[in-house]
């Protein structure tokens, strides 16, 4: 799968969260965030996959994040260490 390919199916992942009104609203405001970041026009992908893995990392451990919520991100964080230069 290519690094573009990898970066859609996490915003699709993110864009799932978003908008589930179960999640609280900073986390799916987290997703959004990372959204935008892998859909960006410009820059690498690494560098790409690298701000959101970021973004996601500091939601990952809210206390307030439901079960199904955490196992997206962390989903989504396993699909983003995959990409490399």
């Amino acid at each position: 799968m290519s690094s573009d390919a990898q970066l859609k199916h996490v915003a699709e992942i993110m864009t799932r969260l978003a908008e589930d009104t179960s999640v609280p609203r900073n986390i799916r405001r987290a997703a959004s965030g990372a959204k935008e970041t892998v859909l960006k026009k410009e820059g690498e992908p690494v560098v790409k996959a690298a701000s959101a893995r970021i973004t996601l990392e500091e939601i990952s451990n809210d206390p307030n994040m439901p079960v199904h919520a955490r196992t997206m991100i962390w989903n989504a964080l396993s699909i983003l260490e995959t990409i490399r230069e």
